[in-house]
């Protein structure tokens, strides 16, 4: 988009700004979204940000990208790879925007190696809640800001030009599949792979994996490579999450992807969501439009679901009652994955589940506090963590609170030393919230940076859904 596109869309944004009324609340005007949880509706107009979806500028020789908030992965992923480029931790869903992954967190398989997508940020323009636009960096004038970003989802503001490293990329990804009969096993060689990056002799670039049942359960090792050779394609009748399964424990499937290709593996059938919508079927998946195989179509459907009751109608014709969205990703230490796995499989009727190692990157970033340098996310350095992924939903059993199921697996999340992700729906009550996600330095820096509450809190927008 270049330099000037970009300062004509931050214009645009900060007149925006000036027009919202200063008794309503601050907000994107933005008609996509990737959360999972419910926002009040509101009539005041919101912040203009269609100035600010796309990439300003690459630099291949120092590995870095000038990046507008708004612009998504998939548009920022055709940027760099002609480059032999890309992010450090590309999120596995092609509309997810760069400005979202930061402030509201995501992760990929790169993540046992190179963190999460904030961990590559090396400065932030951020329009803060007084209507400020700050350059933060990790040793700046505002660090604070820089390091209390990530995870605030726009209640410190909103980036409108990131600065990302890069790393190298080859054409290719070559995929093992690995089979476990049993959870211990596949934890302690996860564990084993995140501290070694490598597995019987070979480089792990990439790593994921997936819980069919607590017998049959799969981790992905995908290593670079520039090797020419034939490819599989994912985005027509094949489903890429059932490539991965097979018979033998001894013996890894293998595969190869391009890398474009492999970035983007779980976004034409929403990992396995699209099989709620038939897309799985071979009679339907013919006549599906390729077009609309992608996460974002079927988040569309999604929404006209919430909107008219659709699925729990359909439900209520069956005679059965009406169905709890659980829709989360969570992260609990490595030595306590295979047992809580089992928990969630024993207690919550949903498969499969998404696992994706993580570490925060090494050594820590320059100006972090030695602890624990996000504070609105505090995740040990030095320590493995497990991602787990599950979204689908359950059975309402009549007598029991809202969210019954959510609140069940909130609680588990924390007696296993685990934090959960607040892209989709939360319970917990304010003492425990401020416990878990900043308290006093999120209160210091919602003081510091919106003084006059132009922006909702983070507890109002997570729990109380405003």
């Amino acid at each position: 988009m270049g330099v000037p596109a970009h300062r004509a869309g931050v214009e645009r944004l900060l007149a925006s700004y000036r027009a919202i009324p200063p008794s309503a609340t601050v907000r994107l005007a933005k008609k996509t979204s990737n959360l999972f949880r419910a926002r009040a509706k509101t009539d005041a107009p919101g912040l203009d940000v269609s100035g600010l979806t796309g990439v300003i500028s690459v630099d291949p020789q120092a590995r870095t990208a000038d990046v507008a908030g708004m612009c998504t992965y998939e548009d920022l992923v055709d940027a760099t790879l002609p480059y032999g480029l890309a992010p450090l931790v590309v999120p596995q869903l092609k509309t997810i925007t760069l400005g979202g992954a930061v402030t509201g967190l995501g992760i990929e398989s790169t993540s046992f190696r190179n963190g999460l997508p904030h961990e590559s940020v090396l400065e932030i323009d951020i329009l803060t809640g007084d209507g400020q636009i700050l350059t933060a960096t990790p040793d700046g004038e505002h660090a604070d800001l820089f390091y209390g970003f990530p995870n605030s989802y726009g209640t410190l503001g909103y980036s409108t030009r990131l600065r990302i490293q890069l790393e190298p990329v080859e054409r290719y990804v070559a995929l093992r599949h690995l089979r476990f009969d049993d959870l211990d096993t596949l934890q302690s060689t996860m564990d084993a792979i995140t501290h070694t990056r490598s597995h019987d002799g070979v480089a792990v670039d990439y790593l994921d994996g997936v819980v069919f049942s607590a017998t049959e359960c799969y981790l992905t090792l995908a290593t670079r490579t520039d090797e020419p050779g034939p490819v599989s394609d994912y985005t027509g009748m094949d489903v890429y999450y059932r490539s991965i399964q097979h018979e033998s424990v001894n013996h890894p499937k293998t595969d190869r992807l391009t890398i474009h290709d492999y970035l983007w593996r779980w976004d034409t059938d929403w990992f396995w969501c699209s099989r709620a919508f038939g897309t799985q079927n071979p009679q339907i998946r013919r006549w599906w439009p390729k077009r609309y195989r992608r996460s974002s179509f079927y988040w569309k459907l999604i929404a006209l679901d919430r909107k008219y009751d659709i699925g729990d109608r359909l439900e209520q014709r069956k005679g059965l009652p009406p169905r709890e969205r659980v829709v989360q990703d969570v992260e609990v230490p490595i030595e306590r994955t295979a047992d809580f796995v089992r928990w969630f499989l024993r207690e919550i009727p949903i498969e499969p589940i998404w696992l994706c190692p993580l570490r925060l990157r090494e050594p820590e970033p320059a100006g972090a506090a030695p602890d624990r340098p996000w504070p609105l996310y505090p995740l040990e350095p030095k320590r493995s963590y497990v991602n787990i992924g599950f979204w689908s939903s359950v059975p309402i059993v009549p007598g029991q609170p809202e969210g019954a199921a959510n609140r069940r697996i909130e609680r588990a999340v924390t007696e296993f030393e685990g934090h959960k992700s607040l892209y989709s729906d939360a319970y917990y009550d304010e003492d425990e919230f401020a416990a878990l996600y900043g308290g006093e330095r999120y209160d210091g820096l919602k003081k510091k940076y919106d003084p006059n509450s132009r922006l909702l809190d983070l507890y109002s927008k997570a729990v109380q859904r405003k």
